[in-house]
């Protein structure tokens, strides 16, 4: 069984037990969140699609906040003498699915 849900903006394939990381969401470590922005719902072989959304909810718990390795970020003008540099660490949240119900 897994579903196609919405979080923070971008579609994830989510299963029941499943740890990942999404973009940082408000929740505090240890609470629990669900989602119901449900796309799509596979069920013993039978799936169904929403139009746009299913009437179906995936729970979830929070378990950390952590943050995404450091991207560089340089801008160069040859012969101009001008450099920048620049450096981003995305904020996550990893959550684990609990359950699936729908």
């Amino acid at each position: 069984m897994f579903a196609i849900v919405t979080i923070a903006g971008q579609q994830f394939k989510v299963e029941e037990g499943q740890k990942l990381f999404v973009h940082r969401l408000e929740a505090a470590a240890g609470d629990s969140v669900s989602f119901e922005e449900v796309l799509l719902l596979e069920k013993g072989g039978k799936v169904q699609i929403g139009t746009p959304m299913l009437k179906a909810k995936v729970n979830a718990t929070v378990l950390d906040h952590v943050k995404g390795d450091k991207v560089i970020v340089f801008k160069k003008k040859r012969r101009k003498g001008y450099r920048v540099k620049n450096g981003h660490r995305q904020s996550f949240t990893e959550i684990q699915i609990d359950s699936i119900a729908g």
